[in-house]
C-alpha cells in the first residue's frame, strides 16, 4: 500500500526552479534512499514532504489524502523530518527528546524515553546538558527527539554527514535497528551511495531539480 506519494512537486526560489515536476510513491514501510550532486534539490524535495516549505506546484498524498487539507502540525507528527545539521534546545537530553509530547501536553513515558535513549546508544544521558554532547550524539538525540512522536513517515536528511567513522556507524546500526521492524517509512537523503547501497530498498536519483531515476540500489547505482 503506498504511504506517500509526491505528485509532480515544483518548488521555485527566486525566480528558479528548484524542485522540477518530482514524483515518487514510497510503499508503507519501504526505506528510499535519495542520491544525486549537491544542488540537484535532494533536501528541497524532502522539505516539501511534510511543508516545510511549500510547493509552488503539486501536491503530496499521505495515506491516499492530499496533505494540503491536514493541520501542519498533524502531518508534521504523521511526517517527521530530521534534518542535516539539527538544532538542539537549551536544557538536558531529556528535555529535548520530550520537547513533542510536552509541546502538545501529552503525558510523557518517561521508562519509554529511557528504552529509547538505550535504543540510541544513549543510556545514562538524560540528565546531561545538550549542549555537552558530540556532533554524533546530537544526531542520536535528534533522531530520538523525532521517533519520540512516533511519525508514520521518518524523514531523513544526510544524517551521518560531516561525522567521523564511529558516529557514522552507530547512527547506521541505529537505523538499521528502526527499519527492522517494517513498521516505519523512511525517506533518507544521502551523498553517500555506499550508504545508500546498505539502507535503502530503493533509490531514487536526483539531477537539476528531477528524478531522472528509480529503483533498487543496484539498478540507479549502475
Amino acid at each position: 500500500m503506498t504511504k506517500l506519494r509526491a505528485d509532480e512537486l515544483e518548488f521555485e526560489r527566486d525566480g528558479k526552479r528548484i524542485v522540477d515536476e518530482a514524483s515518487l510513491a514510497v510503499e508503507t514501510g519501504e526505506t528510499v534512499a535519495i542520491v544525486g550532486p549537491s544542488g540537484a534539490g535532494k533536501s528541497s524535495f524532502l522539505r516539501l514532504l511534510n511543508r516545510l516549505d511549500e510547493p509552488t506546484g503539486g501536491t503530496v498524498f499521505l495515506d491516499g489524502t492530499d496533505y494540503r487539507t491536514m493541520p501542519p502540525e498533524r502531518l508534521r507528527k504523521r511526517v517527521g523530518m530530521v534534518p542535516q545539521n539539527p538544532a538542539l534546545r537549551d536544557g538536558t537530553v531529556r528535555e529535548n527528546v520530550t520537547v513533542g509530547p510536552r509541546l502538545r501536553g501529552e503525558a510523557v513515558d518517561e521508562g519509554r524515553v529511557e528504552r529509547l535513549l538505550d535504543d540510541m546508544g544513549l543510556s545514562g544521558y538524560a540528565d546531561r546538558p545538550a549542549s555537552d554532547l558530540s556532533g554524533g550524539e546530537a544526531q542520536r538525540v535528534a533522531i530520538a527527539r523525532t521517533v519520540t512522536n512516533d511519525p508514520e513517515v521518518l524523514l531523513l536528511d544526510e544524517p551521518t554527514a560531516s561525522l567521523d567513522e564511529a558516529s557514522e556507524t552507530a547512527i547506521e546500526r541505529l537505523l538499521t535497528d528502526l527499519l527492522a521492524t517494517g513498521r516505519r517509512t523512511v525517506i533518507l537523503v544521502t551523498h553517500d551511495e555506499r550508504q545508500a547501497e546498505r539502507l535503502a530498498d530503493r533509490v531514487a536519483r536526483f539531477a537539476d531539480g528531477r528524478i531522472v531515476k528509480v529503483g533498487s540500489p543496484r539498478e540507479v547505482m549502475t
